[in-house]
């Protein structure tokens, strides 16, 4: 064969052609609905939540209900009504121009997928609380941490799950505390830290740590890893986005946030006279 001839090695595909192959589960019609082991009519139906079957689902892991409830709070904490969010604008802006409501709110979930606000900062944010406990317990002081982290962004303190764009400190966090401990979930080293470092962070830069800081924190300390939590909370923001939806389908088409040309300021180059 010359050296020259291209090798085509379908194995791979021929495997896997004319049949799905599935490690979580499937239908077996006549017999039963199995989902990671389980049957979903038998062990499921009237005796787990909806956001159980959802963790599980996300991660593979079948979590107590407490710690279901605790994720469920986490969802309403994501979802405000408010159509000056970024996701939500768009799911507001769906209802003025009269799209489906499945598509409006599949769109402000897509909106929601940045890196730095909504879901995906997970990613990030459990990334660093965890980087910051090895460095902890290898001897490392907050005040290095920080430092260190600070260095990254020029001595800023941008730390992911740190500061608010808008408003200082985070209502919500006192809530999910109360929530937490009501749960009887545990405040793991993780959390200690992130309030430690928040304090820090507040004493030096007067910022504080915000809700993905606190909710990174305890899905670390309860072992879930950042791609875990980033598909947990893929519909966090789900129910605000169609709330906004409802509230202009309700209304006048087109009449969201309207604008004349007046209301632009606008700063470029003068008029200029086109060519004949």
């Amino acid at each position: 064969m010359s050296s020259n001839t291209k090798v085509n090695n379908t194995a791979l595909w021929d495997k896997n052609r004319a049949v799905i192959r599935s490690s979580i589960g499937g239908w077996k019609v006549g017999e039963a609905v199995y989902n990671h082991g389980y049957s979903m009519m038998d062990d499921f139906v009237g005796k787990l939540s909806y956001t159980q079957v959802v963790m599980l689902n996300a991660t593979g892991r079948l979590p107590e209900r407490n710690i279901a409830d605790w994720i469920e709070q986490v969802y309403i904490c994501m979802s405000w009504p408010d159509s000056r969010i970024w996701c939500n604008q768009i799911g507001t802006l769906g209802g003025t121009n009269r799209t489906s409501a499945v598509a409006a709110t599949c769109a402000g979930i897509l909106a929601n997928d940045s890196r730095t606000y909504g879901n995906k900062t997970f990613l990030q944010g459990i990334h660093f609380i965890q980087s910051a406990l090895l460095q902890l317990k290898k001897g490392d002081s907050v005040e290095k941490i920080i430092k260190n982290e600070c260095a990254k962004h020029g001595g800023k303190p941008h730390i992911m799950g740190y500061a608010r764009p808008i408003a200082k400190g985070d209502e919500r966090i006192p809530v999910m505390e109360e929530v937490q401990k009501n749960l009887k979930i545990p405040f793991g080293p993780h959390q200690r830290l992130a309030h430690t470092i928040s304090d820090t962070l507040q004493a030096q830069f007067d910022e504080s740590m915000n809700f993905n800081g606190y909710t990174s924190a305890v899905l670390a300390d309860l072992n879930y890893s950042p791609m875990d939590a980033y598909r947990i909370s893929c519909l966090g923001v789900s129910s605000g986005v169609t709330a906004c939806y409802v509230d202009t389908m309700d209304k006048p088409s087109e009449s969201f946030f309207t604008q004349r040309c007046s209301d632009i300021n606008y700063t470029g180059k003068a008029l200029r006279q086109l060519p004949e």
